[in-house]
Order: C-alpha cells, then sequence, then structure tokens
C-alpha cells in the first residue's frame, strides 16, 4: 500500500484544480474532491484520520464504501 503523505505536506495541484468551496452555506459550502483524485484512478485508497487509518474502496457496482 502507498504511503500516506503528512498532513503538513503541500496539497498536489491536481488535487487543488479539483477542490470546490463555494461560498454559500448548507451542504453546497462542503468542500468536494472527485473520487478519481482520493483514489488516484485505482479502486481503494488510505485516509489518515485521529491516528486511524481508514480505507475508501470502489466496489463493483461503483459505490464507495469507508471502513476502518
Amino acid at each position: 500500500m502507498p504511503s500516506i503523505p503528512s498532513l503538513t505536506a503541500p496539497v498536489p495541484d491536481a488535487l487543488q484544480a479539483t477542490v470546490t468551496v463555494p461560498s454559500t452555506s448548507g451542504d453546497d459550502a462542503l468542500p468536494r474532491w472527485p473520487s478519481q483524485v482520493l483514489l488516484a484512478d485505482g479502486r481503494e485508497a488510505a485516509i489518515s484520520h485521529a491516528g486511524m487509518v481508514y480505507r475508501l474502496r470502489l466496489t463493483a457496482l461503483g459505490k464507495l464504501i469507508l471502513t476502518k
């Protein structure tokens, strides 16, 4: 599995170009990343949060599953 960058690592150009942070309130104000960016065009990614590692997986039916 690839290493996970530190939280202080610079945001890659590919991610900066795809992040959308609208100035409105509600769900539309949340940052958005295309799943292809998070999965790096693969089927699985590791996400580090509060000292834990979670897996984001793309299923055969095109759904996303986040597990510990």
